[in-house]
């Protein structure tokens, strides 16, 4: 289902690709602790956690932004057909591309496609399937990759060791040797109005990207976050950062910034309805959803 927000003059779309009770809490995070968990749990809105499973609802989403003449995709889920080892992703075949035309833009409308870092559940819809070969999907736009993220992945693709599951070269490759790609290295802004801030620890490259418009704020927080647990437990970790000590300073960092600035934070892996704020309680934080409009609103 689609819900859109407004954030000054900006409009912001979350296209979900597919959202669930998926995740094991224990595995997800390594340093879990059930009493930690259970105290967090009870601040939970409904939707984001079922106990008779003991399972967290992650979901995989895109951020479209639009922003004056731009139409910006921010990260790109998991994308059809392509070949990933969790079993969840595999080989997907989802309406995807249907709901994406529902905000009322096409494939070719979309003026840039921004990746917050380069793991496959950020990269698949970059491209599609044409034959036998993939292609970029979005030809009109430039691709923004971290530059940092980009060089890691690649290094270890030229090593010959396993690159994220096959996306570097089904979701990243196709876009470059296109001649569709631009870097981003120290640039402080990128299209216009997304404030480039570095988040490193889930990636190496991992970014974050602010706006703001009509004394509101927004960031596109990537994977600072998996689950608003980490919102209530900040100090563990998901199995899949990559340098964990920066993971948790980043994500100390940005809870902070997140409540002094009272920004909409939009995460890639939030429930339903996906996006919130950040406030200060206590000694902590504490999460609070944000209201949202469903389908197509003036």
């Amino acid at each position: 289902m689609l819900q859109s927000w407004k954030i000054g003059d900006f409009r912001v779309w979350s296209i979900v690709e597919y959202f669930g009770p998926t995740h094991d809490p224990e595995f997800l995070y390594p340093e879990f602790d059930r009493a930690k968990f259970q105290a967090a749990a009870a601040q939970f809105p409904p939707g984001h956690y079922y106990p008779p499973i003991d399972r967290l609802v992650v979901t995989i989403q895109t951020w479209l932004l639009e922003a004056g003449d731009r139409r910006i995709l921010i990260d790109t889920g998991v994308g059809n057909m392509k070949a990933r080892p969790a079993a969840r992703m595999l080989r997907l075949n989802t309406l995807w591309p249907a709901w994406f035309t529902a905000t009322g833009q096409d494939f070719g409308t979309i003026t840039d496609v921004v990746m917050t870092h380069m793991h496959s559940d950020h990269v698949g819809w970059n491209t599609v399937l044409n034959g036998e070969r993939w292609v970029p999907t979005f030809p009109n736009a430039r691709y923004h990759f971290p530059q940092a993220d980009y060089d890691y992945f690649k290094g270890k693709r030229d090593a010959g060791e396993p690159v994220d599951a096959g996306s570097f070269a089904d979701s990243v490759e196709p876009v470059v040797e296109a001649g569709l790609a631009n870097f981003i290295t120290d640039q402080s802004e990128i299209c216009d109005c997304l404030r480039v801030e570095a988040a490193t620890g889930h990636t190496p490259g991992q970014l974050n990207y602010w706006i703001e418009s009509g004394g509101e704020t927004g960031v596109f927080s990537a994977d600072i976050m998996h689950h608003i647990a980490q919102i209530y437990c900040p100090e563990w970790n998901t199995a899949f950062c990559i340098l964990p000590d920066e993971a948790k300073k980043t994500r100390a960092a940005f809870l902070a910034e997140a409540a002094r600035t009272g920004a909409m934070v939009m995460p890639c892996h939030f429930a339903p309805p996906h996006t919130g704020f950040v406030r200060r309680q206590d000694d902590g934080f504490a999460f609070e959803p944000a209201p949202s409009h469903y389908g197509v609103t003036a």
